[in-house]
């Protein structure tokens, strides 16, 4: 697959609601995208990394240089026969996983539509729909909370994720678990405490989760490990997975009992295929994360969500919760806590072209001639 050009943007999408988590909140999201070309064809990629590094180290600014200067002049004009050509050929940059996964990603789609297969299928998955859950922000209060869980559970979801904070735990989760004690709960941290506050979180554990996701530091695996033994409800971790390496270590420390995969802050789908080869190896069970993405990296996430290890619902809601009118021309839609995935090569998606035109902030037209 020779790629020709490429087209990168930066777009603006408003929220349709109020996003708290841990590190702030959100109302807005800036979306860098990447069109490829190659053959007739397109591919599609869109970074999750977010203008300030709070959720990981990697920043809209500096994902567009290096896809701009670096990645993108060094693939132009060449003939990839794989995406394992294209890793090779990015190997020498270290880290920044989610700027690689933008061209990663675009290259899987445009390879897929030479191949004229739906990416699911090429990357070996075994099923047409992929079950969801919801992550709700942190709320005003908990009578807000609880109203949101109930919306939610009305419309099919089949895991409720609440985000949580040191001073907004216990008594929130207590609140949801007494109105609804047959739901699937899970809780998110987003790195918000250390391992001095295991007793704080030993409170949780009465709760029934399913699982605690990312309680401590970002880069953290050892008191991971530590506060796994102190707790009998599973850890996820997030954040500290960046890499099939890291996702070695945390199964040899016995750091978290569930894993959170998303492509997009593993450097790509080929990455994420290794860890999903260990963490079966390993018997860890496995979850499709969200990153507010729209509907390119939505349809990424879907395809790569029906492999047979990923067993837990996922972060992969209806686009309409989070958008007036997405990116994409298909409706990613959830019915009853299943979204289809989209059909057709690729990824299946189309770009509402007039659409991003009146949501670009930036762009740039790459050429190899």
């Amino acid at each position: 697959m020779r790629i020709e050009a490429a087209e990168l943007r930066i777009l603006e999408l408003p929220l349709r609601f109020r996003f708290e988590t841990s590190f702030g909140v959100q109302t807005r999201r800036t979306i860098l995208l990447l069109r490829l070309f190659g053959e007739g064809l397109e591919g599609l990629g869109e970074g999750v990394m977010e203008r300030l590094p709070l959720y990981r180290e990697e920043t809209v600014a500096s994902a567009r240089y290096l896809l701009e200067e670096v990645f993108l002049p060094r693939v132009l004009g060449q003939d990839l026969p794989n995406p394992e050509a294209l890793a090779q050929a990015l190997s020498p940059f270290r880290g920044n996983p989610m700027a690689k996964a933008v061209l990663e990603m675009a290259f899987f789609d445009l390879w897929a539509k030479g191949l004229a297969k739906p990416l699911w299928q090429v990357l070996g998955g075994v099923r047409n729909r992929v079950e969801v859950g919801v992550s709700l922000g942190i709320q005003p209060s908990v009578a807000e909370t609880l109203k949101a869980v109930e919306k939610h559970l009305e419309e099919g979801y089949r895991r409720i994720k609440l985000k949580i904070k040191p001073g907004w735990d216990y008594e929130v989760l207590k609140a949801v678990r007494q109105a609804f004690p047959e739901a699937t709960l899970t809780a998110d941290a987003n790195s918000a405490y250390r391992l001095a506050d295991a007793p704080r979180l030993k409170r949780l554990d009465e709760l029934g989760l399913d699982y605690l996701e990312q309680p401590l530091g970002h880069e953290d695996l050892l008191d991971h490990a530590k506060l796994a033994r102190e707790l009998s409800t599973p850890i996820c971790l997030d954040e500290s997975l960046t890499s099939p390496e890291k996702a070695r270590k945390a199964i040899e420390l016995g750091a978290g009992r569930v894993f959170n995969v998303k492509p997009a802050r593993m450097g790509g789908h080929g990455p994420s295929l290794k860890v999903h080869a260990l963490a079966e190896s390993a018997g860890i069970p496995l979850w499709m994360g969200g990153m507010l993405e729209a509907g390119v990296g939505r349809a990424h996430n879907l395809h790569l969500a029906t492999l047979p290890g990923f067993t837990k619902p996922g972060d992969v809601s209806s686009a309409r919760r989070y958008w007036e009118e997405d990116i994409v021309e298909e409706d990613l839609s959830a019915q009853e806590g299943l979204m289809p995935v989209p059909e057709g090569p690729g990824i299946g998606v189309h770009l509402k072209l007039p659409l991003v035109e009146r949501l670009t902030l930036w762009q740039r037209y790459m050429s190899a001639s």
